[in-house]
């Protein structure tokens, strides 16, 4: 049923695969486990989708190759297709991200620019890879891609900015295949109050905010509550005549930030049908100690070059970047544990079950923690998953089967007339 790590051997995770010889001493290689082969064999059968996949950064940069295998220590990736299949990633939702920009008609005519040729970028790899990967506009075409042993590219966006003050413009990019939609990032825009703004501009919603959802539910796309202030969240549930989702987020009963959401507010998800899929971002799932050497080397980038980083025009900000990169890799980032992120991965489920509970890397998007730096590392969660008691139902609903709901009931609800006029199947 699965693609080629069903008939080959990857680092002898699978069964079947004879152990090879030592080259030095003739002897054979110690395999795996019994128990640990199995594991993985089970992990590879379920169907697996990361809710936010930041990859589509990498589309069209120099030295990214989504057909070879890459190494999160060496270039700071963390997918591609070798590291996919090893993983036992079956797609997800690929992610349209703009960055937040002054909000006036300038502004906004750069950013739909940017998420327009982001939205091409990942059309462009689904038809440049059509062997391997496909575009996916419903459930079912999951369901269908994935037997045919290819990888599901469905698109969210992050930052519903690029709209501006028209929300006809999600049309447009429902049309090129959007299914889920997050209006806001790290700053305020015109939709929401942001969850790490540190101004209110609308306690909630705006009223254009409250629009957008109105047109997202009328084109069946999932509204996604991560990055919302917890007042745009609550007003997101209230407002949508379907279940949101949380597409990368933590428990802030774990750690205290303000991008995580308390545990009267999981409920509340819960209640209504929604879904909260766990980040692997170590920032939010624990305070981190800072290097005092990359602490100085950031405040001396921040006196050259301010703090108005969406506000940069496009070569201050490149070469504001190039500098950023340089401080990371000489001195890196503090990174938290595998074992925190399943903390409040175990935290969540205890509270409110596996009907309501998903998983999203954040990979290529500044996730990934010590014990689970990319994507060929997820089959250690459904291990754990098993060894804590959770059925395999219980695993495939939260690898697939929540976000696949919910998906399901946006088109169920959909009202636009797109279908009777054969834009969309």
């Amino acid at each position: 049923m699965r693609r080629e790590i069903l008939v080959t051997c990857v680092g002898l995770l699978l069964a079947g695969c004879s152990p090879p010889l030592s080259e030095t001493t003739g002897s054979q290689v110690k395999t795996p486990a019994a128990d640990t082969v199995d594991e993985n064999a089970f992990h590879q059968g379920l169907m697996v989708f990361d809710s936010h996949l930041d990859t589509p950064a990498l589309f069209h940069t120099e030295d990214y190759n989504f057909l070879e295998r890459q190494s999160w220590e060496i270039d700071g990736s963390q997918v591609d297709y070798p590291r996919i299949v090893e993983g036992g990633l079956d797609g997800g939702f690929w992610v349209i991200y703009t960055r937040q920009g002054p909000l006036n008609e300038a502004g906004y005519r750069t950013a739909r620019t940017n998420g327009i040729l982001r939205q091409s970028a990942i059309r462009e790899l689904a038809a440049k890879h059509h062997e391997k990967v496909e575009l996916a506009f419903t459930a079912d075409d999951a369901d269908r891609i994935v037997s045919e042993g290819k990888i599901v590219i469905f698109q969210s966006m992050e930052n519903a900015y690029p709209f501006g003050t028209d929300v006809s413009f999600l049309e447009t990019f429902y049309v090129g295949g959007l299914r889920m939609l997050g209006p806001v990032h790290f700053s305020n825009n015109q939709f929401a109050d942001s969850s790490t703004d540190s101004e209110v501009l609308y306690d909630g919603l705006s009223l254009l905010g409250e629009d957008l959802i109105r047109e997202a539910n009328r084109l069946g796309i999932i509204v996604d509550g991560s990055h919302s202030s917890d007042a745009a969240t609550r007003d997101m549930i209230a407002l949508s005549t379907t279940p949101i989702i949380l597409s990368h987020t933590s428990a802030k009963a774990i750690f205290d930030h303000p991008r995580n959401i308390d545990d009267a507010l999981i409920l509340e998800l819960a209640e209504s049908g929604g879904v909260i899929q766990m980040n692997i971002f170590g920032g939010y799932l624990e305070a981190l100690e800072p290097s005092p050497k990359r602490a100085a080397a950031l405040a001396d980038l921040e006196a050259r070059y301010g703090t108005d980083v969406p506000n940069m025009d496009e070569a201050t900000l490149a070469a504001w970047n190039t500098e950023r990169q340089a401080i990371n890799a000489d001195f890196p980032r503090p990174r938290s544990t595998y074992e925190k992120f399943m903390e409040h991965t175990f935290h969540v489920l205890d509270l409110v079950g596996p009907d309501h509970v998903g998983i999203s890397g954040d990979f290529d998007g500044g996730g990934g923690v010590d014990g689970m730096s990319d994507v060929s590392m997820i089959p250690k969660i459904t291990a754990d998953l098993k060894a804590a008691g959770y059925s395999d139902e219980d695993i495939e609903k939260i690898w697939s089967g929540n976000m696949l709901r919910l998906l399901r009931q946006a088109e169920a609800a959909r009202t636009s007339t797109l279908t009777s006029i054969g834009i969309v199947n």
